[in-house]
């Protein structure tokens, strides 16, 4: 390979046309993270649909992807975001076509040549779908500091007067679609179990009456209570508006892979809370807050909340996630990355064309 060629690559993605999904916010970071650092390396396109560029990165499974994707012309590179068995508790669909909608998600995987995962802990699934574990490579996410930041103390309490948040309160903040596998009753429940802090959720029912547990939600989220608000689904802008207005980042997620919420909380620095979950060990750094339980997840909110030196060690976990995850590091991840697979199928694709 000359390693002076500047690699083509063309972004497939419908991601961003369902909005407040974590999907298409790494859709949005990623690619303009090659378009920006990567300006002398990449020339970046986006959905032509054409057999003419360097590399295919697919980042979403939509139908009219999986051709182009599964062509032996082409260098092809999908991006997993979820695996099948985690849409359960998401979306609400007949047995049979949810069965068959799983199936096409593993098909799609296999159709590719190389996967993307953004969790190490994801890859004994996805072998055993049957994808050789060589062309499995795990890159981060990452959030850019240029959108989530910590502003001053002012601008905290001029954002919680926009937000109507109670300015003398301890704020938990939670982030997604309200799903039901996001730990959202739970939240409500702990909500219940402080009556002294102030709970808000920023993100709504992305897919509509279909999401699981619609009903249910639904009502919830409609209740009225003293100390927890739901803001529906909110812009980018505004996201990094809400997390300085809070004081503590809240995860009850029952499964995730690496959550691009949790990053953006970390570059405002603010400490957070997760559920115990295998998944998180081999992506978050050290002693990091986590619970087994409703009960758990009071008890530390509560040591974060009356325990300067406490806030002080948490916060500071979510500094240097911030730092790991910055992304300079992880552009150069992604560079060699595309590098590296370039020249692995070159030979074979040019042969074949």
């Amino acid at each position: 390979m000359n390693e002076n060629k500047k690699l083509s690559i063309d972004m497939l993605s419908q991601a961003t046309s369902v909005k407040a999904q974590g999907v298409g916010s790494v859709y949005i970071e990623q690619t303009r993270l090659i378009e920006e650092l990567g300006k002398d390396d990449f020339t970046v396109y986006h959905n032509k649909h054409s057999h003419k560029y360097d590399l295919y990165h697919v980042h979403s499974v939509n139908p009219q992807y999986y051709e182009l994707m599964k062509s032996k012309k082409n260098i092809s590179i999908c991006f997993v975001h979820f695996l099948p068995d985690t849409l359960e508790g998401s979306i609400r669909l007949p047995k049979l076509a949810f069965r068959i909608f799983k199936k096409y998600v593993t098909s799609f995987y296999k159709a590719a040549k190389e996967i993307v995962v953004v969790n190490p802990a994801f890859i004994p699934d996805l072998v055993k779908f049957g994808i050789k574990k060589e062309n499995i490579t795990y890159i981060p996410n990452f959030v850019s500091k240029e959108d989530f930041y910590k502003v001053s103390e002012e601008k905290k309490k001029e954002f919680r007067t926009k937000y109507q948040i109670p300015a003398d309160k301890f704020v938990v903040l939670g982030v997604g679609q309200v799903q039901t596998r996001k730990g959202i009753l739970d939240f409500i429940d702990i909500s219940k179990r402080n009556p002294d802090m102030y709970f808000i959720w920023a993100g709504g029912f992305s897919f509509g009456n279909i999401t699981e547990g619609y009903s249910q939600l639904k009502k919830e989220v409609e209740t009225k209570r003293a100390n927890l608000k739901f803001l529906g689904i909110r812009e980018r802008k505004e996201m990094q508006e809400i997390y300085n207005a809070s004081d503590c980042f809240l995860l009850p997620s029952y499964n995730e892979l690496f959550p691009m919420a949790l990053l953006e909380n970390c570059n405002i620095g603010n400490p957070y809370v997760v559920r115990d979950l295998d998944l998180y060990k081999d992506i978050l750094i050290g002693d990091y807050p986590k619970a087994k339980d409703n009960e758990e997840f009071s008890l530390i909110l509560r040591k974060i909340k009356d325990d300067s030196e406490y806030f002080k060690k948490t916060s500071a976990l979510s500094q240097e996630m911030a730092m790991k995850y910055s992304r300079e590091n992880v552009y150069l991840m992604w560079k060699n990355y595309y590098q590296r697979i370039y020249q692995k199928y070159h030979g074979i694709v040019r042969k074949k064309k």
